[in-house]
């Protein structure tokens, strides 16, 4: 196997090198009461997608900054004194909440979905973030220079906590039983919305970006999903006389530095061959995770789809129904 990053058993020590800010912990507090001092005006209405076993919606919900965020919403048809488990699934980066038929079986097995579509990116959601500086390339940069408080990926990680906390407190819900999932981008909002919401029960983050941006930028591989931090730095500080306080403020919205917040059980997949998020980035994160963890590895995968991975996440969100639970829908379930 070719090596383009550390050895395996490095790997499994490496705790990142990107800076935390010394007010991290105090600086997420402040965020999480602003988010929740937002009143979200949740709207819900029928989409014009519907099978006959579940209920499709298109949410909205208003985020901090007043920013009209969408997802959209699977509710299986039970009676509203049944309480299930919910999973809340993030895209990569660039993309949308994605088509409603490849959510249905979740829903057909008891589960409330939702899938959100992060702002300023492919999908129907507001972005409202007024910055200063460049918005040319990329969004770890965005708001970079007026303080942590305007990072666009700020926003974006309380977005899909207050997403997970309105599923929460859902009728037909049990907030004792929820999931969060996805891949690259959603990966990392996976393991940011888990540390900011302790209460998740499981965490599966398919190779996480968002993490050790140093590490990155040492790497030579400040390019692609990263491009923008050297975009950054040649456009806006190009003899390097800011560098240290650029990567001190993203370390604010870096995933390592609120990892070992989470609570919830986390499942991670990672493909050695790699160069978009470097396997050492994603282990920089892990390692720092002091809960219920378990890595699965391909040896020679990259930034890719990784064969297995999807029923392996469905299999471990699974785990959250009663063993008397039917699969099958209308079904009555013992819960």
């Amino acid at each position: 196997m070719p090596l383009i990053d550390m050895p395996l058993a490095e790997l499994k020590t490496y705790r990142g090198i990107s800076p935390r800010p010394e007010d991290f912990d105090l600086f997420w507090e402040r965020s999480l009461q602003e988010m929740a001092a937002v009143d979200p005006q949740l709207e819900l209405k029928p989409a014009a997608f519907q099978t006959p076993f579940a209920e499709c919606l298109d949410l909205r919900f208003t985020g901090v900054g007043g920013a009209r965020i969408y997802a959209k919403l699977i509710r299986p048809r039970r009676p509203e004194d049944r309480k299930g488990p919910a999973v809340i699934q993030f895209h990569g980066y660039s993309g949308d909440s994605g088509d409603w038929q490849d959510k249905l079986g979740y829903a057909a097995a008891g589960f409330t979905f939702a899938a959100l579509d992060c702002r300023g990116q492919g999908g129907k959601s507001q972005d409202t973030t007024a910055t200063t500086g460049t918005t040319l390339r990329g969004q770890i940069v965005r708001g970079l220079d007026d303080g942590p408080e305007k990072l666009l990926f700020r926003q974006i990680f309380l977005d899909g906590a207050q997403l997970v906390r309105l599923v929460m407190d859902m009728p037909g819900v049990d907030p004792k039983r929820i999931g969060v999932f996805g891949g690259s981008q959603g990966g990392a909002l996976t393991l940011a919305t888990a540390a900011l919401v302790p209460e998740i029960n499981r965490a599966a983050a398919a190779f996480p970006f968002l993490c050790d941006y140093r590490r990155v930028w040492e790497m030579d591989l400040a390019k692609g999903a990263y491009e923008d931090i050297c975009y950054y730095l040649r456009h806006f500080d190009p003899t390097h006389e800011r560098i240290e306080e650029m990567f001190r403020r993203l370390g604010y919205i870096d995933v390592q530095n609120l990892a070992d917040r989470i609570r919830a059980r986390v499942l991670m997949f990672c493909g050695l061959m790699d160069t978009t998020c470097p396997p050492s980035t994603q282990f920089a994160a892990f390692n720092k995770i002091t809960s219920p963890k378990e890595v699965i590895i391909y040896p020679d995968y990259s930034h890719e789809f990784l064969p297995g991975c999807n029923d392996r996440i469905m299999q471990f969100m699974l785990e959250m129904l009663p063993p008397s639970a039917s699969t099958f829908p209308g079904t009555p379930q013992q819960e």
